[in-house]
C-alpha cells in the first residue's frame, strides 16, 4: 500500500514552512467518526458545521472537530462538548474553554474580534497543562489514522492533554502534532519528540526538531521564524515575532542594464486596514501563492521577511517557494507532482545580529 507520508519521508521533504495557518482555533468536541470534510460530515449538525465555516472565513479563526482518544463508536447521544479557543500570536497567545449541550452557541462568537486575539473574557481561561492535537481522521486521509491514532492512543496512556482533531494539514507528514496555547506544528512525530515539545510548551519554549511552524503566520514568515530559531539557537517561544512581510516582485528587463534579481514590493499583508482584523503588530503578507503544489509558468515566488527579537534585534529572511524535490503525492491517492518548499536564501541581520546566507 503506497503511503503519502512514506513518500515525502523517502524524499526528505523538508518540514519547515508547513504549518496550517490560523491566529485563532475553535476547537469543538464531537464524538462519533468523522467524514473528509469533517465539520459537515459527522454528527455535529452540518448546517451548523457550515455556518462555522462561513462566520470564520477570512477572520483568522479556524474551526476543527476534537475528541478523546480511544475507539469511535458511531454514537448519536453525546450530550455535553467541551469547547476551546485558542489565540497563538507572541506574547498573546492565551486559552478559553467551556462545555455546553448545544455546540450551536459557538455561532454568537465575535469570529472577527477572536481572530485579532481579544477574547472579552468569553468562557473561562485554561490553565492547565500544554493541549495537544493529533490529527487522526482517517477519512481525510489514510497516513493520519494509521499513524496519528497510535500516537495519541500512546500520548494519552503517558498522561497528555491529548485530544484527535479532524484536520490540522499536511497528511504526508503524518504523524503531525500541534501544540497549544504557541500554535507551533510538528511533522513525521515520534512518542519521544511528542514528549518533549510538550515539555518544552509546559516551560514557554518549542521543540525545534521536526518543527513546522507556527500557525499564527503565513508559510514563509513560518519557515523565516524557524531559520532565525536555527541561526541563533532560540527556543523561547514568544521571543521572536513577525513584523513584516513583503512579496517580492520580478522586474522587467531595462535596455540600459541587466535584469536585477528581484526588488521588494509591499504587500496588501504590510498594513492593516479597517477591514483587516489582525493587531497592529502582525503585519504577515496573506498576499502569498498556494504553498503546498509547485508554481509553474511563471517565476516562483519569493518574499522578505522581517522577524524581530523581544530585545530589539532584527532580521531580514529572503524566502523562496522551490519545487525542486522529488516528485511525491500531497496526499494518499493524489498524483506525483514536485512539492512546494520555503527555500531560505539568506538571513540578514538589520542591527548587530550575525548573518547567514545561502
Amino acid at each position: 500500500m503506497s503511503l503519502c507520508a512514506t513518500a515525502s519521508r523517502e524524499a526528505t521533504e523538508p518540514l519547515a514552512g508547513t504549518a496550517a495557518t490560523a491566529r485563532t482555533w475553535l476547537l469543538v468536541e464531537q464524538t462519533g467518526p468523522w467524514g473528509a470534510k469533517a465539520l459537515t460530515a459527522s454528527h455535529l449538525d452540518p448546517a451548523l458545521g457550515r455556518a462555522l465555516e462561513t462566520a470564520a472565513k477570512g477572520t483568522g479563526v479556524r474551526v476543527a472537530l476534537i475528541r478523546r482518544p480511544g475507539r469511535h463508536a458511531d454514537r448519536h447521544d453525546a450530550t455535553r462538548h467541551r469547547l476551546f479557543l485558542a489565540h497563538t500570536a507572541p506574547g498573546r497567545s492565551w486559552i478559553r474553554t467551556t462545555t455546553v449541550t448545544d455546540p450551536q452557541t459557538a455561532l454568537g462568537l465575535d469570529f472577527a474580534a477572536l481572530g485579532a486575539g481579544e477574547h472579552g473574557d468569553l468562557w473561562e481561561p485554561y490553565t492547565g497543562e500544554p493541549l495537544v492535537l493529533v490529527c487522526t481522521n482517517g477519512k481525510r486521509d489514510r497516513c493520519c489514522a494509521l499513524l496519528g491514532r497510535p500516537l495519541a492512543a500512546d500520548l494519552a496512556a503517558a498522561g497528555t492533554e491529548v485530544w484527535e482533531v479532524t484536520h490540522i494539514g499536511g497528511h504526508r507528514f503524518a504523524p503531525t502534532l500541534f501544540v497549544l496555547p504557541y500554535g507551533y506544528a510538528y511533522g513525521r512525530t515520534s512518542l519521544s519528540l511528542a514528549a518533549d515539545a510538550v515539555a518544552a510548551a509546559r516551560s514557554g519554549r518549542i521543540a525545534l526538531d521536526h518543527c513546522r511552524g507556527r500557525s499564527t503566520w503565513d508559510r514563509p514568515a513560518q519557515a523565516a521564524d524557524l531559520a532565525v530559531r536555527e541561526l541563533l539557537g532560540e527556543d523561547r517561544a514568544d521571543v521572536l515575532d513577525v513584523v513584516r512581510t513583503d512579496r517580492l516582485l520580478p522586474q522587467p528587463p531595462s535596455p540600459q542594464a541587466p535584469t536585477r534579481p528581484q526588488a521588494p514590493a509591499p504587500s496588501p499583508g504590510g498594513s492593516t486596514s479597517p477591514q483587516d482584523p489582525k493587531p497592529p503588530h502582525d503585519t504577515t503578507s496573506r498576499d502569498t501563492a498556494p504553498h503546498d503544489t509547485a508554481v509553474t509558468g511563471e517565476e516562483a515566488p519569493a518574499w522578505t521577511v522581517t522577524v524581530a527579537h523581544s530585545d530589539g534585534r532584527a532580521w531580514r529572511v529572503t524566502v523562496e517557494q522551490r519545487a525542486d524535490g522529488a516528485p511525491a503525492p500531497a496526499s494518499c491517492g493524489a498524483p506525483l507532482a514536485p512539492p512546494a518548499r520555503m527555500a531560505i536564501t539568506a538571513v540578514t541581520a538589520t542591527e548587530d545580529s550575525p548573518a547567514l546566507s545561502g
